[in-house]
């Protein structure tokens, strides 16, 4: 048992033990162990702040998206509205203006209808004087009957043209 290699393998890791603690190595090891979970508690630290810090920079993102979003729909609206009272004014200056061109087209109608029957009245009379002349001139003779004449004429006058 003393002369197997496993039995010398063993020894010489128990004196390398020994060795390393009495030269503080464990004390080291401990040390360097430590340091090194400090460090990584450090790093930890850091990087569930930066997480934070990401977090609240995404909130605030997210915050100013939704607000700009509320800005774009209330300008959206505001926009259509606009556009519908734009639209609403323009029929209604429309309608006017066609109220107004209508009003206008009737009157002159009307005005022309009123020429119309004038001149067909003063072209009826014209031609019932001139009937009434040619029937009188050929049954009444002399100058007693033209006075007649005359005188119904200009009464017939005066009469078709007021």
């Amino acid at each position: 048992m003393f002369f197997t290699a496993e039995f010398w393998v063993l020894v010489a890791f128990v004196l390398f033990l020994a060795i390393v603690w009495y030269v503080g190595g464990f004390k080291q090891i401990m040390d360097a162990i430590d340091g090194r979970g400090r460090l990584v508690q450090a790093e930890l630290d850091e990087a569930r702040r930066l997480r934070e810090e990401a977090a609240a920079v995404l909130a605030d993102y997210t915050r100013r998206r939704q607000e700009a979003e509320r800005d774009a729909d209330q300008m959206i609206a505001a926009a259509r509205d606009e556009a519908e009272r734009v639209a609403r004014e323009a029929h209604d200056r429309m309608t006017d203006f066609v109220a107004r061109r209508t009003a206008a087209a009737e009157a002159k109608i009307a005005q022309a209808e009123v020429q119309a029957t004038q001149q067909v009245r003063a072209a009826a009379a014209e031609a019932a004087i001139k009937v009434s002349e040619t029937v009188l001139r050929e049954q009444v003779r002399g100058q007693s009957g033209e006075d007649l004449l005359v005188r119904s004429l200009a009464e017939i006058r005066g009469k078709l043209h007021s």
